[in-house]
């Protein structure tokens, strides 16, 4: 067994979670983790570059700078915490900063930042990042790369178990006995709810979903956020907040009397409503399980409305089953890591579309 470092910083831009892992590619163990803020004028800079602001090489250039250190300090600080040394680690798994995800335009591309030199050079850990781009240049998505991972842990049960990661974005792994690993972005996350309450009430995310729980469902709106020509595409397919953000969402509450927590109610059933559409259809077996993660678990609103539309299932948080459901993405990167220095397959085909199984991520040595 080797010890690995998880590194990811995901689409609501809150942080990076770090972990340190002991795997041997089937077995993994979470022996501890860290969360490690981002400062404040990095989010902002980031949040203009992500929706689309206008920018330039050098703006990128510096991000790209900034970022490296962010995670190498991530690194540092996660192995003064658990009192470990470089020399313990085999290797860290950086997933980046995802900027630009189109892998549907006519010349497919995916951009994470974070310069895994400085990562490597400043912890002095040999370094996996840029996990996405050679699945893209196999004919894949990019993502979700976190379905092969899911296999790993929780195999294929009898009875159909969809693993829902809940950040800015949901994406879902569906797992049963005798299909393949099936795989997708649902839609948004977190990120419209996030962003409309940071706007409406200064907070950067709404505790409980209690704001949510206080309004009613604008159920005009919902319907025509549905309509969205992304949520009747076939898998494999994945998202970003290039797709769905807030300048996208605004046309459609342009001059309207909706109160603010009325709109909030309206998104999370959104995200609630397009995660449901896609499960129902896997339902297998008799002990049906959603198996929830991501910082979206925390949303005791949105939980509890999954369960509401899905009678027939039981909807628990990954942590029942010995995962813990805020690190389930650091530590698939952490095992990405593993499986690129061990030159094994990471990728699953019939997720993203890939047209082989392929070893992912480019190694940034110390030396």
């Amino acid at each position: 067994m080797e010890k690995y470092i998880g590194l990811m910083s995901g689409t609501s831009l809150d942080g990076v979670d770090a972990v340190v892992v002991e795997t041997n590619g089937t077995k993994i163990n979470l022996l501890g983790h860290a969360d490690f803020p981002m400062d404040p004028q990095l989010k902002v800079d980031l949040l203009a570059v992500c929706t689309g602001q206008q920018t330039n090489l050098k703006v990128i250039g510096e991000i790209d700078h900034r970022l490296g250190h962010l995670f190498a300090d991530a690194t540092l600080h996660l192995l003064h915490t658990l009192s470990l040394k470089p020399e313990d680690i085999t290797a860290i798994g950086s997933h980046g900063q995802t900027v630009f995800h189109s892998p549907d335009a006519q010349y497919p591309f995916t951009m994470q930042l974070g310069d895994s030199n400085i990562i490597a050079a400043k912890t002095g850990i040999d370094t996996v990042a840029d996990f996405r781009r050679k699945d893209m240049a196999l004919g894949g998505q990019g993502a979700p790369l976190v379905p092969a991972f899911h296999h790993t842990l929780f195999g294929k049960p009898e009875s159909t178990h969809v693993i829902l990661n809940i950040g800015g974005i949901s994406n879902i792994s569906i797992l049963q006995k005798n299909s393949p690993v099936i795989g997708y972005d649902t839609g948004p996350g977190n990120m419209l709810m996030d962003a409309w309450i940071a706007e409406h009430q200064q907070v950067s995310f709404d505790k409980n979903g209690d704001w949510a729980r206080s309004g009613t469902v604008i159920d005009e709106l919902l319907e025509n956020l549905k309509q969205h020509n992304y949520f009747a595409r076939p898998y494999p397919k994945s998202t970003g907040r290039e797709l769905f953000n807030l300048d996208w969402f605004s046309q459609y509450i342009e001059n309207t009397p909706y109160l603010p927590q009325d709109v909030q109610a309206t998104l999370l059933e959104f995200t609630v409503s397009t995660i449901v559409d896609q499960v129902i259809k896997f339902h297998a077996g008799d002990s049906a399980k959603l198996l929830v993660c991501g910082g979206g678990a925390h949303n005791q609103y949105l939980m509890e409305r999954l369960q509401h539309h899905l009678p027939n299932w039981a909807v628990v948080i990954t942590n029942d089953y010995n995962v813990d459901s805020d690190n389930m993405e650091a530590m698939a990167f952490a095992w990405l890591a593993h499986q690129r220095i061990h030159d094994l397959p990471s990728n699953e085909p019939d997720v993203t579309g890939a047209s082989r199984y392929a070893s992912l991520g480019v190694l940034y040595p110390v030396s």
